[in-house]
């Protein structure tokens, strides 16, 4: 989610659109939770540790981290979530991280801000839209009480961020507060029906790992589900569909699909798994609820 301080919330790339332009200031306490989460990505900016040996915030290393989501590890998301599909319409990523995702819809033409809890990501995602000359604007934000006037947004979209955050149903009160009536929310939050959660994180850590007698399984997806070099273990939260449409029951039309299972998941057998049978296990089983909702008009 990444660090100067809570006032300091930086100025767009190039000329941002003034009715998007960032709040002036943020301010809050953060409790707990989000005091890890902070430290968390501080740490470990998102996507970075694939780019290690490279310099930087340079090209190259943008490169990479790009390269890696889209083309190893969520191989499915361009055509998904469709990041070209919104030119002209004004979006706001709430949990913005190091800003790949936001630069794809900057690319589609949508005029972008992103605003993240932790200031490093600031930092890392305003640095990345100067190096491939994009207008975006950038603020420190917290989830659960965005600083924008109702009615601000055709999009919200906000990517593995809510799940991390105490109060969830706040945070997607506020998403349905900021967006216009006929606005869209693209929000992905972590599947609990998923064969990640059930077989990784509940058998093999759980239970034959012996967890389970001496954890919670919050505890467990705290410990086991973010790539960390840190120990702040920020808070993991995981819902089924029926739980993720309850969340978005202030929204009309609220479909949502399922994917993300890799071939590692599965060891050793997963080498032998057709790419077929993966797909179609990853958009049953997947560890990824994708949920697209839409603000009634």
């Amino acid at each position: 989610m990444g660090k100067p301080s809570d006032q300091n919330t930086g100025q767009a790339t190039g000329s941002t659109p003034a009715a998007i332009a960032a709040p002036a200031t943020y301010g809050g306490f953060l409790d707990e939770y989000k005091q890890r989460a902070r430290e968390q990505w501080t740490a470990d900016p998102c996507g970075s540790h694939v780019a290690r040996d490279l310099a930087f915030g340079t090209r190259p290393y943008f490169d990479c981290i790009e390269d890696f989501r889209y083309g190893v590890y969520a191989t499915w998301m361009k055509d998904v979530i469709g990041f070209d599909k919104y030119p002209g319409k004004r979006l706001l990523e709430v949990g913005c991280g190091t800003g790949t995702d936001l630069l794809q819809f900057a690319r589609g033409g949508s005029k972008v801000i992103g605003v993240d809890l932790t200031p490093r990501s600031i930092e890392i995602s305003r640095q990345r839209f100067r190096v491939y000359d994009l207008d975006g604007g950038f603020a420190i934000g917290d989830a659960e009480n965005l600083a924008f006037p109702d009615n601000s947004f055709d999009i919200v979209y906000s990517f593995g961020v809510i799940h991390h955050t105490p109060d969830t149903r706040r945070a997607v009160s506020e998403f349905h507060r900021v967006l216009r009536p006929g606005g869209r929310a693209i929000v992905m939050l972590y599947n609990r029906a998923s064969l990640y959660y059930w077989t990784s994180l509940m058998l093999r850590r759980g239970l034959i790992g012996g967890e389970l007698f001496r954890s919670s399984t919050a505890e467990i997806m705290s410990r086991h589900v973010e790539y960390s070099e840190s120990e702040a273990r920020p808070l993991v939260k995981a819902y089924t569909r029926s739980e993720a449409r309850t969340l978005f029951n202030k929204f009309d039309d609220c479909r949502i699909v399922i994917r993300q299972l890799t071939r590692e998941e599965f060891g050793r057998l997963g080498r032998l798994l057709p790419r077929a049978s993966v797909r179609w296990l990853g958009k049953h089983f997947g560890w990824n609820l994708l949920v697209t909702a839409v603000k009634a008009g």
